[in-house]
């Protein structure tokens, strides 16, 4: 057996560490701040209407491959190496091989952390202005009218101050929460905002379920259609099961390190991808059957969120109500990733400078707004830092951090594991808290190996499409038809 089933959620654990490291409260508090962390905007849009254009049904069964063979074994991973030196990433790899190179693998993770959620903030607070805008009835003048809200959205996201400003309000959410620790700010807010993340959508899909024509939106999701399924959509499953974790960027390397010896990772992880899993599943049927039943248009992608569906909810019985739920609920989902983001950057500098957690959060979370500023800038504000290279600052920022950053910082830390840790030293880490059950050393090497290969592959395909203007994926795709 890999894991004990027996879960015992609220077991008490001490607030302060032996070496004054704070830690978590609970078990659930722990797996629901994890989940947090891997549940972002990309659930709520990008896994449904993956699926439903590459296959359906067939698409989620490869996805959950991936999750298995990628996944599970990476986020693992990152648990064992946190909780065995208590420290984020940096430290952590200069622990284990000190005076190596392994350590700027742990600078790669929280510059990747930085990179991110500078433009994720921006998103985060187009979000925020879009649930205020759904609170006031901001949307009953875009009924049936999608140009109408395409032109309200490009207008938003175009302005000079209008982003910057939600932009601000979002970050300093995030800085509040981290300010007020692990246990008082991520833990709390944590166990608030994923049981009504997960009520919300709830709600929203059984609405969804009771319009006409609703149903449909069920078959374009769920309906398996292997026809549709192509190697580039099997490159997608690999992509986004690596992607939706928040993996390689030190995320669960840190909230690793705020574990005690008592709890079983594998057991953990395990629920943390169950919960990513269901609330992509619940957020596709909520969102695909409300777009069916209106007749809008399913293939929108992230365009779903701000110019399809704010025309559709007006048309809905309590559309105003559905609309504050539906953006509350986005609103929630981005903040507890970009919290998760934010604690990676300052454990760096309390961990590794000694710093104070308010003088971290507040100093490199003014930073990253900063940074956010001329991401948002270049959308329309006339500042756009990589124009030269045929891209937006926002989206370079992205584009860095998606195809290289993160996979790069996922493959070292399986590498690291195998080649320089060890797997007998990882595997004393990875039982301790398993109540004697033992995890076979083959199983363990034979999942890392495929998981550095297949995050390997998909770098070297983002590499080849560059280079010559077709993957890797595109090319195999093409002889095998």
């Amino acid at each position: 057996m890999l894991w004990h089933p027996q879960l015992n959620w609220n077991q008490k654990v001490v607030k302060i560490m032996s070496n004054g490291r704070e830690q978590w409260g609970t078990r659930l508090g722990f797996i629901l701040a994890a989940s947090g962390s891997a549940v972002g905007i990309g659930n709520i849009w990008k896994y449904p209407h993956m699926a439903g254009q590459n296959g359906g049904a067939a698409f989620t069964l490869v996805y959950l491959i991936c999750i298995a063979l990628v996944g599970l074994p990476i986020i693992v991973g990152e648990f064992v190496l946190g909780r065995k030196t208590q420290l984020s990433p940096v430290g952590a790899y200069d622990q284990i091989a000190p005076g190596s190179f392994w350590k700027w693998v742990g600078f790669l993770g929280v510059a990747s952390a930085f990179v991110i959620l500078s433009f994720y903030g921006v998103v985060g607070g187009w979000i925020l202005k879009y649930t205020f805008a759904s609170i006031t009835g901001g949307f009953e003048a875009l009924i049936d009218d999608p140009e109408g809200a395409g032109t309200m959205f490009n207008g938003i996201i175009t302005s000079t101050w209008e982003p910057i400003f939600w932009q601000v309000i979002f970050m300093a959410f995030c800085i509040w929460v981290i300010v007020n620790g692990v246990k008082g700010g991520i833990e709390k807010w944590s166990r608030i905002m994923m049981p009504l993340i997960i009520v919300i959508l709830v709600v929203l899909a059984i609405r969804g379920l009771t319009l006409p024509n609703g149903k449909e939106g069920l078959v374009f999701l769920f309906k398996p259609r292997f026809a549709d399924l192509s190697a580039s959509a099997i490159v997608l499953a690999l992509g986004h099961a690596f992607f939706t974790l928040s993996l390689g960027m030190g995320t669960m390397i840190t909230y690793g390190s705020y574990l005690d010896k008592k709890q079983n990772l594998i057991g953990s992880a395990i629920w943390v991808i169950l919960l990513d899993t269901a609330i992509a599943i619940l957020a596709g049927i909520a969102i695909f059957t409300t777009v069916f039943a209106m007749g809008a248009d399913p293939a929108e992608g992230p365009g779903l969120i701000f110019v399809v569906l704010p025309t559709v909810f007006p048309q809905l019985a309590g559309g105003t109500i559905w609309a504050s739920l539906f953006f509350i609920l986005l609103f929630m989902a981005a903040l507890t990733s970009a919290i998760s983001i934010l604690e990676v950057v300052t454990a760096y500098f309390i961990d590794q400078k000694g710093w104070d957690r308010g003088r971290a959060t507040i100093i490199f979370g003014s930073v990253i707004t900063v940074v956010g500023v001329f991401c948002s800038l270049s959308l329309g504000g006339g500042i756009n830092l990589s124009a030269f290279l045929n891209m937006t600052f926002f989206d370079f920022m992205d584009y860095l951090s998606s195809k290289y950053m993160l996979p790069i910082g996922g493959m070292f830390m399986a590498i690291f594991i195998l080649y320089r840790w060890g797997l007998p030293e990882f595997l004393i880490e990875l039982e301790t808290g398993m109540d004697g059950y033992k995890v076979n050393l083959w199983v363990v090497r034979i999942l890392l190996s495929i998981s550095a290969a297949v995050v390997g592959f998909i770098i070297l395909n983002e590499i080849v499409d560059k280079i010559i203007g077709r993957s890797i994926s595109d090319i195999l795709f093409s002889a095998s038809g």
